[in-house]
């Protein structure tokens, strides 16, 4: 049962700094001018200090839940899948327009550059390409200043993409019969159910329908289907699907405690020749579950208009 968490002295100097968050968001995940470069506020409890709870199995499964620490992700793109995973892994960036973040950028001492993908990816289905590419060339011909990115722009990051979310942590509680997933911002919820079957009937939803079982002591393996499409994409190179979307995660708790990693895969036969394969990491932080609401502190909060060339008849529902 979640408590109520207390302000650190270090918590309380540092609240203030979530007034930018948003902010941070939209930086992590666009590129930033030179006078954006410089030293950023510092969010609440980012260390990972020597007194937290690093048990990684309690109870016979894993401990990924405490009102004592919260999960930071360590970057706002998908990494390559653990060495000897199948197929060819994430969506990279165009060759032809190298990524360069704003972490990068400011170690190297250059201009950090836009978010555009690999639309020519051969695993990737000719309408879901010409989407991809149309939002490639919005951007680079000016019409947008920045990639569309859903979280920076409010909405929901869809399944996986919710996992790319930086800057804020991210919660779990745990109970008998399900686990639930809250983000700080917005108080964003997402719940899966300790069951093997999915419902005959599934309402198609930006996360979907998702069970739940525990592997090992230290692994929780999520499903999911009935996946909505409406500003919703795999990554932040704006990679789409359809509703016939089906995801597995499995977030394990490394053996020190203090680091989460979800491998992830992505099948949707209407719009990838083959299943994608990705994964993500976060640590575990200090962080009294803040209110942080996007609509009020995003003055970017700039909604998808961009023109999508025509989706196939069967994927077009709710695109």
């Amino acid at each position: 049962m979640l408590k109520t968490a207390l302000l650190s002295s270090t918590a309380r100097k540092g609240a203030l700094a979530f007034c930018a968050v948003a902010s941070l968001v939209v930086a992590a995940l666009s590129p930033a001018s030179s006078a954006q470069r410089q030293s950023e506020p510092s969010l609440v409890d980012t260390s990972t200090p020597n007194f937290l709870d690093f048990t990684v199995t309690k109870d016979g499964i894993p401990n990924l839940a405490s009102t004592q620490f919260a999960w930071l992700s360590v970057g706002a793109d998908w990494m390559d899948p653990p060495a000897g995973t199948p197929g060819h892994g994430r969506i990279k960036n165009d060759p032809e327009h190298p990524q360069i973040s704003n972490v990068e950028a400011i170690r190297l001492g250059v201009q950090p550059t836009l978010r555009i993908g690999d639309y020519r990816d051969p695993r990737i289905k000719k309408w879901a390409s010409d989407a991809m590419k149309a939002s490639n060339d919005e951007v680079l011909s000016g019409k947008l200043d920045v990639p569309f990115a859903a979280q920076a722009r409010c909405w929901p990051g869809g399944v996986p993409g919710q996992l790319l979310y930086p800057a804020e942590p991210f919660y779990f509680i745990q109970t008998p019969k399900e686990v639930w997933m809250i983000w700080q911002r917005d108080h964003m919820v997402r719940r899966i159910f300790l069951t093997d079957k999915h419902p005959a009937n599934v309402k198609t939803e930006s996360f979907g329908h998702s069970i739940g079982h525990y592997e090992n002591g230290n692994t929780l393996v999520v499903d999911t289907i009935g996946l909505a499409t409406k500003n919703n994409f795999i990554d932040n190179f704006r990679t789409p699907h359809t509703e016939k979307e089906h995801v597995v995660e499995r977030f394990t708790i490394s053996p020190d405690g203090k680091e989460l990693t979800a491998v992830v895969m992505v099948e949707d036969s209407d719009t990838f020749n083959e299943p994608l394969h990705m994964m993500q990491k976060w640590r575990k932080v200090v962080n009294p579950l803040l209110e942080t609401v996007c609509a009020e502190n995003n003055n970017d909060a700039i909604f998808f208009k961009q023109k999508l060339p025509p989706i196939p008849e069967a994927n077009r529902a709710d695109f």
